[in-house]
């Protein structure tokens, strides 16, 4: 007769199979084939590949991207751009028509917005609108519903919205991700902790966006900053700004001037909680032995120009060439297999 022994380690067994399910499903239980297959393609390759990624202006939808494949002979399979307004320009309809076509060819696509403050008007300027500061006042105006700031916050929002609406109805599924380095000092929805913090604010714009405008294509990805301490420049513990397993897909931190603390890595990875987790950008590329010590990262995406001034040409083709690091013809060929 069995043992209890033997019973107890069944139910591990299938409490253990059950998470794993759980977690390999967006956290929107009506998100397209597209968002699953996606998700399902980053769970199959979790601590045996890393995607390569390149962010882009949004100006100049592909120089950065076809740099990378003028210096490694290959192109990333990841392909990141910004709905950031320059000044009064407004670039979303370039970028909708790029990431259809990037999306066409077998990249995936994962675009965010560095928004302006919603207290203010356009034109946005970066370091005034951008990184510019909300009082305790206005923040608590602004994730209260019916407002005028909360109002204002929703035309904003919806303005995206819409450009995320065209791609779902192009069949492209988008990497989104909102209010990065939330965790730092530097943006105007920064170092918000807590319930009504920034948490709030990503739980408001996921109930916009998943139950009013029904955009199916997203993974939801929330990208903290690697921590750090430098003063009046910090980065704090990513627990006290994470919305909660319902709401984020995948998690990432974006290291730059090669910071890849193995300490921060594995705090995220506890927070992930098996939920994949991506270098959501990047400086200086991590070296092969921090790859081999932190095999986990589902992509690294290089921040623009970065690819240029803060990495050799030989650094670029070391970890393009890496047996673990896919491209964009490998990614794809491996997702085609997928159903």
């Amino acid at each position: 007769m069995p043992t209890k022994k033997y019973f107890v380690l069944i139910l591990i067994l299938f409490i253990s199979i059950y998470v794993n399910a759980q977690n390999q499903r967006p956290v929107n239980e009506n998100a397209t084939a597209g968002v699953k297959k996606t998700l399902n393609f980053l769970y199959s390759i979790k601590g045996r590949y890393i995607l390569s990624g390149q962010q882009n202006y949004n100006s100049d939808r592909n120089v950065f991207s076809d740099s990378a494949k003028n210096i490694s002979g290959k192109y990333p399979a990841v392909w990141g751009s910004d709905f950031m307004n320059w000044g009064d320009k407004d670039l979303g309809p370039q970028i909708v028509e790029e990431a259809i076509r990037k999306s066409k060819e077998g990249y995936l696509v994962t675009l965010m917005w560095h928004e302006g403050k919603p207290t203010d008007d356009p034109p946005y300027d970066f370091e005034k609108n951008v990184k510019g500061k909300m009082t305790d006042a206005q923040w608590n105006e602004l994730t209260t519903p019916g407002t005028d700031l909360n109002k204002k916050w929703l035309a904003q929002i919806d303005v995206i919205a819409g450009y995320l609406k065209q791609l779902r109805d192009a069949g492209v599924t988008v990497l989104w991700r909102p209010y990065h380095e939330m965790n730092g000092v530097w943006f105007w929805w920064g170092n918000r902790k807590g319930e009504n913090g920034i948490a709030k604010l990503w739980k408001m714009m996921y109930d916009r966006y998943t139950n009013y405008f029904h955009l199916n294509n997203l993974l939801w990805i929330w990208g903290a900053n690697g921590l750090r301490d430098i003063p009046y420049d910090e980065a704090y513990d990513y627990r006290d700004y994470y919305p909660g397993a319902n709401y984020v897909d995948i998690l990432g931190a974006d290291v730059y001037h090669f910071d890849y603390e193995q300490k921060d890595y594995n705090d995220l990875l506890a927070l992930a909680n098996g939920k994949p987790i991506a270098l959501t950008e990047t400086g200086e590329l991590p070296k092969a032995e921090i790859l081999k010590v932190q095999p986990q990262w589902a992509w690294f995406m290089v921040w623009t120009s970065w690819l240029w001034t803060d990495n050799t040409h030989d650094r670029v083709r070391e970890i393009y060439n890496l047996p673990q690091t896919l491209s964009h013809d490998e990614a794809k060929a491996m997702m085609d297999k997928l159903k």
